[in-house]
């Protein structure tokens, strides 16, 4: 592990994905902790974890970004005392905006569909209550009508502490407070790295946050995996559906009837 992003979500965490990866580093962000590091992770917001446990996880990759991994940066910097820190920065009103605007679009019919159909999916959901929960406080609940809502102030709250935090706790020969609007020359000369000729990425803002995720349902394992299984399920439920139908339609409307009020019944008592 070289470099640790102590930054919330939101604060531009999936531009500095992008920007480390291109700069060459192998980046582990929210989905790559879930689909390498699941177990791992449920065990530690259930019972806790070692520094040994940190290491081993991440032995082989080089950065971290968003959460579970910048919440428990400093857990993770205790296993790689060598790391450096990045805490990215961002102005709290923006970032409660942008934490809303993103929970508004998360209603998203397909989702809905997806969770309903495909285990994958499902797991992934678990895993963000799981997360928010240990994060701050609480999960969202979500609604095929009804866009999630949140608590801003306790985000708001959680927010200045985790940043606090970071600030008095980090070594301060270790720790890069950016902002991702400053592009790539603070952070490069803190990594020591030679300065890209590409404009710094701009990942999961508002305006291209569509693309984001076409991007996923294209090429993420996890997202293409959960496709997949709903396709499949999906077709044996209409399959399951229309054989029900077709019984039911060989039968004399007294008989279905009166195995269904038999099912009530048995429900009742």
């Amino acid at each position: 592990m070289k470099v640790i992003c102590a930054g919330m979500s939101k604060t531009g965490t999936k531009s500095m994905q992008a920007a480390l990866k291109e700069l060459g580093y192998n980046v582990y962000d929210f989905m790559e902790n879930f689909e390498y590091l699941h177990d791992d992770w449920v065990k530690i917001l259930a019972e806790g974890g070692s520094t040994e446990d940190f290491r081993r996880m991440y032995e082989n990759v080089d950065a971290v970004t968003d959460i579970p991994g910048n919440i428990f940066w400093d857990e993770i910097h205790k296993a790689f005392p060598e790391a450096k820190i990045v805490l990215t920065i961002r102005d709290e009103d923006k970032w409660i905006d942008s934490v809303e605007n993103q929970y508004s679009k998360a209603n998203k019919p397909i989702f809905f569909v997806l969770t309903f159909f495909s285990p994958t999916f499902k797991k992934l959901g678990r895993f963000g209550d799981k997360l928010a929960c240990a994060i701050f406080g609480s999960a969202s609940k979500a609604s095929l009508f009804k866009a999630p809502t949140i608590n801003s102030l306790l985000y708001k709250m959680k927010f200045r502490r985790h940043n606090a935090h970071v600030l008095q706790n980090a070594p301060k020969d270790k720790l890069l407070v950016f902002s991702v609007s400053e592009g790539w020359e603070p952070l490069c000369n803190f990594l020591g790295t030679p300065i890209p000729s590409t404009s710094f990425p701009r990942k999961n803002v508002r305006e291209n946050r569509p693309e984001l995720v076409k991007e996923y349902m294209a090429n993420n394992p996890t997202f293409i995996r959960a496709q997949r299984e709903m396709k499949i399920s999906f077709a044996l439920f209409v399959g399951l559906l229309g054989f029900g139908i077709y019984k039911l339609s060989r039968t004399t409307p007294t008989t279905w009837m009166d195995t269904i009020g038999g099912a009530l019944a048995s429900l009742r008592s």
